[in-house]
């Protein structure tokens, strides 16, 4: 195969792992909200690579730390540190809650070392009988082995053989159910502050609340699981910061490196200290070309003007939603906060949401979809208003399609 050759979709089913079924189409170029694919035909994007592209393609800022960066240095061993490393979590820290960071490459990872730092403090505080992890059904927290048992769709976790233990279960916003589970044998509670993968459901303040009270009554941790949520996707740079509700871990990815491979683990001096010399680590974690590109993202994202340009466009996509709505009455309802939001189908369009995804690719509009039956939006943090009109112009197409397919 030459380079240059145009690689056709059927490449994949013959080189790649069948654990994904990817579109036809082929992206080749982004700049800001639009893609190009192969053949050039472009598509406006309200999916952003799953919540990730948070400054859309190729933003100029993330170029230029990029193209630095890597005419100075790629990589070292965690042997030594880097200038990049120790700017991004000075940053981090001066930003949040948090003392400490551990840098990763994925939300999984980070989430790993949120779970095992958990564990490691019930057993050089109390006991290692204090194991017990609470998590939320319908809860996404990644594909490893122990974040994907914590998380609460035992469809991606079953066939494996058997699972870490000591982790339960119960409903999201249920102050019943965690009132009568925790207990000082929980070492954590592990949520996201709004559920993303589970279909875009919003936290309860009063929940919240209490998830931390009951917390501190157990000596237990509060893990924040902010990889979807994270660097101004809600409006805030982290979502805990809109809930009045602060975490012990808080954990973040996706829009953290804006495109570029990187996680972080965020924590107190205190519980930091427990993941001593040797108990925990990461070839590629605190990488300078990540590091550079995430602190470029974190310094643009931070700033006020753009936190408040999430939440406008917010409202710019709850107003085209409704207004489709209007004409084509499909949606129950628009849930979710800043630019991680959800429509969800009425019960007459439970289970197509994948079907209004594929239509809306036939228009080039990427969408993303949470289960079944809600239509997912993660576009970029500063999308322009006239992508946004457009895409959703090529929205109503779509449903129009298959609205009159379906009468």
């Amino acid at each position: 195969m030459a380079t240059g050759d145009k690689l056709q979709r059927s490449l994949f089913d013959e080189v790649m792992v069948p654990c994904y079924a990817p579109m036809d189409i082929i992206p080749v170029r982004g700049q800001g909200s639009r893609l190009w694919d192969q053949q050039q035909r472009e598509y406006i994007d309200f999916a952003g690579g799953i919540a990730v592209s948070c400054l859309g393609h190729c933003h100029p800022v993330m170029v230029a730390a990029l193209t630095e960066q890597a005419q100075q240095l790629w990589h070292l061993s965690n042997v030594m540190t880097n200038e990049p490393a120790l700017r991004l979590a000075h940053k981090l820290t001066q930003l949040t809650f948090a003392d400490k960071v551990f840098f990763a490459n994925s939300g999984a990872e980070a989430n790993e070392a949120a779970l095992k730092l958990a564990r490691r403090y019930a057993v050089d505080n109390f006991s290692a009988d204090k194991d017990q992890i609470i998590a939320f059904d319908h809860g996404f927290h990644g594909r490893t082995f122990f974040t994907v048992t914590v998380g609460g769709q035992s469809s991606y976790s079953d066939g494996f053989g058997p699972k870490p233990q000591a982790i339960t279960h119960i409903p999201y916003n249920d102050i019943a159910a965690i009132t009568a589970l925790i207990s000082d044998k929980t070492c954590a509670v592990m949520m996201e502050p709004l559920q993303g993968e589970g279909g875009v459901i919003s936290p309860n303040l009063e929940f919240m609340q209490q998830v931390r009270d009951l917390c501190d009554q157990h000596h237990a941790l509060l893990i924040f699981d902010e990889v979807q949520t994270g660097n101004g996707r809600t409006g805030e740079l982290f979502a805990y910061q809109g809930l009045g509700v602060t975490p012990d871990i808080l954990t973040t990815a996706k829009s953290l490196g804006g495109g570029f491979p990187i996680a972080a683990m965020l924590t107190t001096a205190e519980l930091g200290s427990h993941l001593k010399v040797g108990t925990h680590g990461s070839t590629y974690g605190g990488n300078p070309l990540a590091c550079a590109v995430a602190e470029a993202v974190i310094n643009e994202i931070s700033q006020p003007a753009v936190l408040a340009g999430v939440k406008q466009r917010e409202q710019w996509f709850r107003d085209a939603l409704m207004q489709i709505n209007s004409r084509y009455p499909i949606f129950r309802e628009i849930r979710g906060k800043g630019l991680l939001l959800g429509a969800v189908l009425r019960p007459e369009w439970q289970g197509r949401a994948r079907d209004i995804l594929v239509a809306a690719g036939n228009e080039g509009l990427m969408v993303l979809v949470a289960g079944v039956d809600v239509v997912r939006f993660t576009p970029s943090l500063v999308i322009d208003k006239a992508d946004i009109d457009e895409g959703m112009q090529r929205l109503e197409t779509a449903i129009a399609t298959l609205y009159h397919a379906t009468a």
